[in-house]
């Protein structure tokens, strides 16, 4: 990564000063007080250099815990993580505020990344909604749950922008775009840290800063090599976003970015982190990244490792145990100042107090039950996966099923129950017992009024013995309608599940060929982590929905949807390739010299044609240039129609804020909700800048046949960016902007910046 230079740095701190009258002020702190500051204070003055270190100390703490008591008695651990037993955390929390000289609470984390119990649609399947008060309500529903069981802090949100769907941990974070991506962030750091100081407060760690998602080929782990540019107008503003929403933490990534680890990172983690954002809750690594910087080349050892982890800005190291092994003769050999231990520190101490964990250590262990699988808990989840789930083919208006005209239904495919799966990656804590799936929400639907045939077919996704696909197909024929369920498992994706092929895996595209020959209407439903590439199996469906791994109520929505008790309103959260050769594609990318303009595709070269003959233009001779769905797509069981739309201005200056209006009117039979959204522009900058970029987006629920009169307001200081001389600014010039459904859509209107 491009170190800032002071001349830099400095000019880019007066470029955003320059727009701070327009919304952009630099972020603030997490909240700390004056009280607080003089508590962390006193309590520091106290502390030992020991005990300093062990504040520094994260250690993973799930089964038998009786190892631990005499570390934290001596103030040798200052967190743990993966322990969820409220009465072993009572002991632990016990040992530490009872037992320990200077009576310092632990923090204890533990990935609750889209519930503990209740879970919700994976982070993809969240953001697919586009629906920021949903995010909120699902991050306030976990924070609820985890914490009357004593976690209080989680690894969430991920904030990495994800461009290819072969890297597992897509299904983590929001997917492709920088601005869903940041209104999504915010939203879930809301949800999770609540009232401050509350005992259901529940500190969000943003996460990983910064740039993992361009893992090079998608491979889990690997490096990036993203430009100082880019990370700042990329792959920063979501981590910024969650910082003014009040983050208490920060996660380093396992990447590293121009060949400098995120933890040995003193640029992002000191530089911008804290000096441009102000950031004054606290860093912790990923998961043994520390010494994992030994393996990158970066460190010689572990003692190298926790100096160079110190000096760079991180506060506190999970699991690799080189701050509490090293650290002290680091002091020693003038390698470490103790003046950064104290900070780091301070930041660990903050956070504590802000938590009210001094105050109030311990968990009631009966709460738990009360608060988790509430009916509350459960209608939010429904209701966050009936508006995740995306309609992408809807031929003949097979959907949704009318009950009166339909006699029997053949259920199959190794999703249609399949408890486990559904629940999709990173559920430690959700039990199968409760998932409900489609099978037993289609039967509990149909009660006896509609004969309901289950023929699985395969057992499990990646289940290649066809033999079941025969049993299906015979079932079909008895059948008035057929509903298969596909996709795949939860273990195929999230932290180290990345694939090259993205075709649905085993047998599930044969057996919706064969079901396709049945003569009878194949309607499909994709249960899975990441985008896919379905081509294949879209022309074997005469309907197909989408669904990110839907979580303990995904089957109830699901069934809602198909039987038209609710309609489908869910957009793609990133762009669906036609095939894993166009990856990595997404819909803001930069224009080209020799933009697209129209295609020969390799079938229709004549033989001996000339080396220029094909138009010279940005695409593939045997994919095209298009996805087969592109970002913010979803189809609905109405239409929705756009007119007048205006600006109410031509011309605007820097401390303006854009309204966009316009009608837009549901023209077909069913109530809904339109996600629209609004793009932008700039056609000309010091830089080039993308063909397009989202702006603004808003659910606008219709009646059938209802018109409404909306306008939107963008502020212009929103189409700021980092410029050639790495200055964030509007610059003046013409812009274009759309009205839509979706980022392929709409008639451009012009508008100018000016000066």
């Amino acid at each position: 990564m491009i170190k800032i230079t002071k001349s830099v740095l400095a000019a880019t701190l007066l470029g955003v000063a320059a727009l701070s009258s327009c919304g952009h002020d630099t972020p603030g702190t997490v909240g700390t007080t004056p009280e607080i500051e003089k508590k962390v204070e006193s309590l520091l003055s106290k502390m030992t250099l020991e005990e300093k270190i062990g504040q520094m100390n994260q250690v993973s703490a799930q089964g038998d815990i009786s190892y631990l008591t005499p570390y934290i008695k001596d103030g040798s651990i200052g967190s743990i993580l993966n322990e969820v037993d409220p009465l072993k955390i009572n002991e632990l929390q016990r040992l530490a505020v009872e037992e320990g000289r200077l009576h310092i609470p632990l923090i204890v984390g533990r990935d609750v990344i889209h519930g503990f119990r209740t879970i919700f649609p994976i982070p993809l399947g969240i953001a697919s909604t586009f629906d920021t008060e949903l995010a909120e309500k699902g991050a306030r529903v976990a924070a609820i749950e985890a914490t009357a069981a004593g976690v209080r802090w989680t690894f969430s949100p991920m904030l990495d922008i994800a461009r290819d769907p072969r890297w597992g941990r897509i299904a983590e974070g929001s997917g492709e775009d920088t601005y869903l991506d940041s209104e999504m962030g915010a939203a879930m750091v809301r949800g999770y840290q609540g009232k401050i100081g509350d005992p259901s407060s529940m500190a969000a760690c943003v996460k990983h800063f910064v740039g993992y998602g361009a893992a090079e080929g998608g491979r889990d782990y690997n490096s990036t090599h993203i430009s100082e540019r880019m990370l700042r107008n990329v792959y920063l503003p979501p981590f910024e976003a969650s910082i003014k929403a009040g983050a208490m933490t920060v996660m380093t990534s396992f990447n590293d970015n121009d060949g400098v680890p995120s933890t040995g990172n003193k640029f992002i983690l000191k530089d911008l982190l804290r000096d441009e954002w102000g950031f004054d809750g606290f860093v912790v690594t990923d998961w043994s990244s520390a010494s994992e910087m030994i393996s990158h080349g970066f460190a010689v050892d572990g003692k190298d490792a926790a100096g160079i982890s110190l000096n760079a800005g991180v506060d506190m190291d999970m699991m690799a145990f080189v701050f509490v092994r090293n650290l002290k003769n680091l002091v020693n050999d003038g390698r470490v100042r103790e003046d950064d231990i104290d900070n780091a520190v301070r930041n660990i101490l903050r956070i504590k107090f802000l938590l009210g964990l001094f105050d109030n250590p311990y968990v009631d262990v009966d709460r738990v039950d009360k608060v988790t699988y509430t009916a509350e808990n459960m209608a939010a989840a429904r209701e966050t996966a009936l508006k995740s789930a995306i309609l992408l083919k809807n031929d003949g208006n097979v959907l949704p099923l009318d009950a009166k005209k339909v006699k029997t239904i053949l259920v199959t495919g190794p999703m249609a129950d399949a408890p486990h799966d559904q629940l999709g990656t990173w559920t430690f804590d959700g039990e199968a017992s409760r998932t409900i799936t489609p099978l037993k929400a289609i039967k509990d639907a149909c009660g006896e009024k509609i004969n309901v045939i289950f023929e699985p077919a395969l057992s499990y996704s990646r289940d290649k013995n066809t033999k079941g696909i025969a049993k299906a197909v015979a079932a079909a024929s008895k059948a008035d309608v057929v509903l298969a369920f596909v996709g795949e498992e939860a273990i195929l994706s999230g932290e180290a599940h990345c694939l090259a092929d993205l075709n649905l895996r085993g047998a599930q595209s044969g057996l919706l060929a064969a079901l396709k020959k049945s003569g009878k209407p194949v309607i499909t439903t994709v249960i899975a982590g990441r985008p896919m590439t379905i081509g294949r199996d879209l022309e074997n469906s005469d309907a197909l929905l989408y669904s990110f791994h839907p979580g303990t109520m995904g089957g109830a929505a699901l069934a809602d949807l198909i039987f038209g008790k609710a309609v489908p309103s869910g957009r793609t959260p990133a762009t669906f390739p036609r095939e894993v050769g166009q990856i990595p594609m997404y819909y803001n990318h930069n224009m080209t010299g020799r933009p697209y303009t129209g295609q020969t595709m390799i079938d229709d070269i004549p033989l001996v044609a000339g080396q220029t003959s094909l138009g010279n233009t940005s695409y593939y001779l045997d994919a095209g240039a298009e996805p087969l769905f592109p970002f913010g797509y979803g189809l609905s069981y109405t239409t929705f129609e756009y007119s007048g739309i205006t600006l109410d201005k031509e011309a605007y200056n820097l401390n303006d804020v854009m309204e966009v209006s316009f009608t837009i009117k549901n023209t077909g039979r069913y109530d809904a909700q339109e996600v629209t959204q609004v793009y932008v522009r700039d056609l000309v900058g010091s830089v080039t800048r993308p063909v397009k970029e989202l702006k603004k987006f808003e659910r606008i629920s219709l009646k059938a046949g209802e018109s409404k009169n909306v306008t939107l307001k963008i502020p212009v200081s929103d189409l700021a960016f980092w410029n050639i001389d790495m200055v964030k600014i509007v610059e003046p010039g013409d812009f274009l902007l759309w009205v839509a459904g979706d980022s392929a859509s709409g008639d451009a209107l012009k508008f100018k910046v000016i000066l």
